[in-house]
């Protein structure tokens, strides 16, 4: 069984900074990529930042929103996945959800989620 456990949220002003984690554990084979989405009261989950490897080199990729502001990393040997957030705006407020696309021992790829953890910025 694999689980994904966040930390990290919580509520800041605006202009100010977070930092999230996301630890994936369990039956764990290989991991192709895993990311961060978040969905805002009354929208659509929306992708952050998601991070992929190919061989020693990772790959991000960020959503226009938060470009210059966000910064995903990943620490390979612990399964764990980072997002730093700078200059945080109002419109950043939303449930942030990690993800990993992983192989299970004895499974196929597959996406894997976590619970969700929230960020608020209001002054």
């Amino acid at each position: 069984q694999v689980q994904l456990v966040e930390s990290g949220g919580g509520l800041v002003q605006p202009g100010g900074s977070l930092r999230l984690s996301c630890a994936a554990s369990g039956s764990i084979f290989a991991i192709s990529a895993m990311g961060w989405y978040r969905q805002a009261p009354g929208k659509q989950r929306e992708l952050v930042a998601r991070i992929t490897s190919g061989g020693n080199t990772n790959y991000a990729n960020y959503a226009d929103s938060v470009k210059g502001r966000f910064t995903i990393s990943r620490d390979t040997a612990k399964n764990t996945v980072y997002l730093q957030m700078s200059s945080l705006k109002p419109e950043d407020t939303a449930v942030y959800y990690c993800n990993a696309y992983l192989r299970a021992a004895g499974r196929a790829l597959d996406d894997y989620w976590g619970q969700g953890t929230q960020v608020t910025v209001s002054s």
